[in-house]
């Protein structure tokens, strides 16, 4: 029966797609999550969260239990839902280039379940121009269903709260559209921003590519300081203390996870690859592994020395390894050290160790990403690796 659900999210148990989930339900929304993870799935309806996100366990809870939201495999519920939210991206291959089909791939699949009392959003970061293929694709099929472009700009491991919080981006072809781009989201108690698609796709690729590139200028800052053997953290601290201009300036630290690399690459291959200010900053923070490793072997010998990376997740607090750098350093010290240990607080894998035996046993720690909790930690008399001063903050 059509019109059972209000909102269905194609890709629904993933970090974007539940979130927006979560926040639709808990405004009193019926949501379904269409999802191929069957694991992440039954996790969803035995009320478990499959990551970490700030305030979503219990919201989950409340929402499953009352009956607002449920999670399938089967991609017949899309036939009955009101709304259809997509978050399938533009991902980029081994070569950076993007991959243009996944989307349009994904709309073909489901498009006999489509039809002219839908709104169809598309949610994740999108290569500039996928909007109007996906507008005159589905024009071509003649299923009637409008289309919208409304992209998620929350940060991960935050995002229920920044859904709840941050102006939402509406954009579609024509006013009808967007009008219901703009109610649909506004049932989530928050501020509309009105563009058109191009604006719109331009938005979350700049927001993205500006962040990767502030975080850039800092690693390279560090670098400088490091190699003139001045403290960056005293150079920080004089730059930033009761300084309004530099208040937004980042520590340095490893940048990375799923979409600001990706994002700023996203972006130089519209430009034609003539975005050197990206690829700089994409060598700049994917090589910051290297200039550590490197620097290390100025001063002892790493091939006796066992190293151990503390937390592989991309960022602070966060379960998701995709795209961290922690890895680049694996594999670099694979062959560079004796032995290589990793640990992490919230992923969970046989190979390895807990974090106070990663400690007992290493000569040398890296700090790769500085999870609250190891605060607490024990580090005398270790050689410790911090660039994000983590251990003695400013």
């Amino acid at each position: 029966m059509r019109g059972e659900y209000d909102v269905c999210i194609i890709g629904g148990c993933g970090h974007v797609g539940l979130p927006l989930g979560l926040a639709f339900a808990n405004h009193k929304k019926k949501v379904v999550l269409f999802d191929i993870n069957q694991a992440n799935v039954e996790k969803v309806n035995r009320k478990e969260m499959p990551f970490l996100d700030k305030g979503a366990p219990e919201i989950l809870t409340k929402t499953v239990d009352s009956g607002l939201l449920e999670a399938t495999t089967d991609k017949t519920v899309i036939s009955r839902s009101k709304n259809i939210i997509m978050v399938i991206g533009t991902p980029v291959d081994e070569h950076l280039n993007p991959n243009l089909l996944g989307i349009i791939t994904a709309i073909k699949n489901v498009k006999d379940l489509l039809h002219k009392d839908q709104l169809l959003v598309l949610r994740s970061t999108i290569y500039p121009g996928i909007t109007k293929k996906v507008h005159s694709y589905l024009k071509s099929v003649k299923c009637g269903i409008s289309l919208a472009f409304c992209p998620e700009r929350v940060t991960e491991g935050f995002a229920l709260e920044e859904i709840r919080t941050l102006p939402q981006i509406v954009s579609a072809y024509d006013k009808a559209t967007l009008k219901l781009a703009s109610k649909l989201f506004s049932a989530l108690e928050v501020e509309t921003v009105e563009l058109t698609p191009e604006e719109a796709e331009l938005v979350k690729l700049f927001s993205n590519t500006w962040r990767y590139i502030n975080f850039a200028t800092a690693n390279q800052f560090f670098m400088i300081a490091e190699n003139c053997g001045v403290d960056f953290y005293k150079v920080y601290k004089g730059m930033t203390y009761n300084y309004p201009r530099l208040k937004g300036f980042p520590k340095a630290g490893y940048a990375a996870g799923p979409c600001l690399f990706k994002d700023t690459m996203q972006l130089s291959a519209f430009d034609s690859n003539h975005f050197f200010l990206g690829h700089s900053a994409m060598l700049v923070n994917e090589g910051l592994p290297a200039f550590v490793i490197n620097r290390l072997k100025r001063n002892v010998d790493l091939s006796k020395k066992t190293v151990g990376i503390l937390g592989m997740a991309f960022k602070a607090d966060s379960d998701d390894p995709r795209e961290s750098l922690s890895y680049k350093f694996k594999k670099i010290l694979e062959l560079e050290a004796k032995k290589v240990l990793c640990s992490d607080l919230y992923i969970q894998n046989p190979d390895f160790v807990d974090a106070e035996e990663l400690i007992r046993r290493s000569d040398i720690v890296i700090l790769a990403a500085p999870h609250r909790a190891y605060k607490k930690l024990k580090l005398k008399n270790k050689h410790v690796v911090d660039i994000w001063n983590f251990f003695d903050s400013v």
